[in-house]
């Protein structure tokens, strides 16, 4: 019999596309752990200690917000000792949605004592090691074991990952001794000999001037240079400003019913499609709209399709499609799968160094989106919420109107940098850049 031919079968030699974008998938089972998930009450990293409810207000409306996003955020590899959670909140009320401020995301994190210095000193070992030439190496993948990390469980997409048989856990075998050339017994070292005797009598030292070198160079300096750098100038005392306490539960919003992001896997997707030219253009016959006020119908038809062939949500929707049940896209340093490019939050990631197509092309700093309000570093893109979020929150609500967001991009602090005041080894909490892009409505509904 011959084999069955059919138009169906004709690219299936071709290769499904792994990217580094780490997908999360809801379920009602937790599996293994229980601290990544959508909806509930949050759990904080210390129980005893948890964030001032300011932080976790709607800003329109004052009322305490409920949990849409709780996420296990720790990533040894990049910042070891890093205890490290996320947080994203909404209010329910109706009258504060699509308004900036009903959406808040938070960062939580506790540094383990002696964690900073080493990363500090790590990465002073890659400046180095970027300064020496290298031979040209492969593209750098995804942590084998990311899914695990974040979600307690093993990706389903991921590679096999082995263990690095050039760990150091063993430590540096030149950081074990002490510099010999330091030791006591240095004919060169100034501290055994007396310096020589001359019998030339030196004049009287003058008397020091009261002002400091240092101080003089400053005056001599531009004013607004010396003002911008703060030289010489003492530092205000910080004001540290007691934490709000949280109200009981009774008097906050209905929390959403959990689901748990036990399941995650990298985001596959199918061989890349022909992509559609993008200067089609459609031309509407003249005799279908007949010789009285037809052009009114053509110019609406026109807006129509010109409405959906948008090229930023022809793409996210595509995009989805290939993968329809994620509930989260997880990419610390990527580039988000944007919803529309031509809303604030669209621009900020469109502009030069973003495609916004969901595809990493800088791994670093993403430039429009706010540095961090504690440390000033840049902040770069780590996680976003899908419109399949909505449907597991949203499960058990009957009126149509709910949440109408089609994504939520959380950018945060590319140090992962600790609260200020935060004693070593504490947990401090920071608000990170909350992104929304809001449904777009057309003639009083939703796309």
């Amino acid at each position: 019999m011959a084999a069955y031919d059919s138009d169906s079968s004709a690219g299936e030699e071709e290769e499904f596309t792994e990217t580094n974008v780490l997908l999360g998938y809801a379920s009602k089972d937790p599996g293994d752990q229980t601290t990544s998930r959508l909806g509930g009450r949050p759990e904080w990293l210390d129980e005893s200690n948890p964030p001032s409810a300011a932080l976790v207000r709607c800003k329109i409306c004052k009322d305490i917000m409920v949990l849409l996003l709780q996420l296990d955020g720790e990533l040894p590899d990049r910042f070891p000792g890093h205890e490290r959670r996320l947080y994203v909140f909404s209010c329910r009320r109706k009258s504060c949605r699509r308004r900036e401020g009903s959406i808040r995301a938070l960062r939580s994190v506790r540094i383990a004592p002696g964690s900073a210095t080493e990363t500090a000193t790590t990465k002073d070992k890659k400046k180095e090691e970027k300064a020496k030439p290298q031979e040209e190496k492969p593209k750098p993948q995804p942590p084998s074991n990311l899914g695990e990390t974040l979600f307690g469980a093993k990706t389903i997409g991921a590679p096999s990952g082995s263990v690095n048989p050039f760990s150091t856990t063993g430590g540096s075998p030149f950081s074990g001794s002490s510099n010999p050339f330091a030791s006591a017994g240095n004919p060169f070292s100034t501290s055994s000999s007396a310096p020589l005797t001359t019998t030339t009598t030196k004049p009287d030292p003058e008397p020091e001037s009261k002002t400091d070198p240092t101080t003089e160079d400053i005056k001599a300096l531009p004013k607004t240079f010396a003002e911008t750098l703060s030289l010489n100038t003492p530092q205000p005392p910080e004001i540290s400003t007691p934490p709000e306490p949280w109200p009981a539960e009774s008097d906050q919003q209905k929390p959403y019913p959990t689901s748990y992001l036990s399941d995650a896997e990298f985001e596959t997707l199918d061989p890349t499609p022909t992509p559609v030219p993008q200067a089609t253009r459609m031309d509407i016959d003249s005799s279908d709209t007949g010789a009285s006020g037809g052009g009114g119908k053509g110019k609406e038809d026109r807006e129509v399709f010109e409405s959906a062939m948008d090229a930023a949500f022809q793409r996210f929707a595509d995009r989805l499609a290939q993968n329809p049940e994620q509930a989260i896209r997880y990419e610390f340093g990527g580039q988000p799968l944007l919803y529309s490019k031509t809303d604030a939050v669209g621009q900020l990631f469109a502009g030069p160094g973003g495609s916004g197509s969901g595809v990493t092309v800088v791994q670093g700093p993403a430039s429009g989106i706010p540095r961090c309000g504690n440390c000033r570093a840049p902040r770069v893109f780590e996680v976003q919420m899908t419109p399949q979020a909505i449907a597991e929150l949203e499960e058990d609500e009957v009126s149509l109107e709910g949440m109408d967001w089609g994504t939520i991009i959380v950018g945060v602090c590319e140090r992962d940098c600790q609260a200020r005041g935060v004693p070593e080894g504490g947990v401090g909490y920071l608000e990170e850049w909350a992104g929304v892009q809001w449904e777009e409505l057309s003639g009083g509904g939703r796309r």
